[in-house]
């Protein structure tokens, strides 16, 4: 399940914070794999989308997200609100000339630990 070096953090992540936090932070079950974008806000300050995913789907506030359509990158967002079935991102950078649509998919941003 997961391997050794991890399941070394989990128990001192378990003995320090308590069991019913972790199964919280490491359900493996709910891992989002993705979500769409249902609304788009521009404003003066901030350009804000709604995601149709949120805390249920696994999502986590200050997560790193990709925004692609039909396989092509279009930018990142990062989460900053959620509620139990929708999230509010803001946009944190998108490719010259691209903008964002509703339905564009949404993936969140992995970091590869694999040894080269």
């Amino acid at each position: 399940m997961f391997p050794r070096c991890h399941r070394s953090l989990l128990a001192l992540f378990v003995a320090v914070f308590g069991a019913s936090v972790c199964a919280a932070a490491v359900d493996t079950d709910r891992s989002i794999r993705e979500a769409k974008i249902a609304h788009i806000e521009a404003s003066s300050s901030a350009d804000l989308v709604v995601l149709d995913a949120g805390f249920e789907a696994g999502l986590r506030q200050s997560m790193v997200c990709q925004v692609s359509r039909a396989g092509e990158s279009l930018g990142k967002l990062l989460v900053v609100e959620l509620r139990s079935n929708a999230s509010t991102a803001l946009i944190l950078n998108l490719i010259a000339g691209r903008s964002l649509q509703f339905g564009d998919v949404v993936t969140v941003q992995t970091v590869s630990t694999r040894n080269n």
